[in-house]
């Protein structure tokens, strides 16, 4: 999977790691439901961390299509809740 980090560039992701992933999307919501700005500051660089950690940074000159389109960590709640679908960022 190719996951865009906004402001950032992409990486190639194993599907391996999305179960991660999705728990700090859940985690990630809930911060967003609760109104509770640290957490949700904490738990979106979190969820960033991983996606760099995890995954392997494609070359800036990289025209791959991005299937993930990740905010950048200074996003905002409001910007993020706009990017959410169903299931939140992260599919699954």
């Amino acid at each position: 999977m190719i996951v865009r980090i906004m402001g950032e560039g992409q990486v190639r992701l194993a599907d391996s790691h999305l179960t991660r992933l999705n728990e700090l999307d859940d985690a990630l919501l809930a911060a967003m439901d609760n109104g509770d700005d640290a957490s949700f500051r904490l738990t979106l660089n979190a969820l960033l961390d991983a996606v760099r950690e995890l995954g392997e940074p494609l070359p800036d000159d990289s025209l791959e299509p991005s299937e993930l389109i990740l905010p950048s960590s200074d996003a905002s709640l409001e910007e993020v809740r706009a990017m959410l679908r169903d299931d939140g960022l992260i599919p699954g």
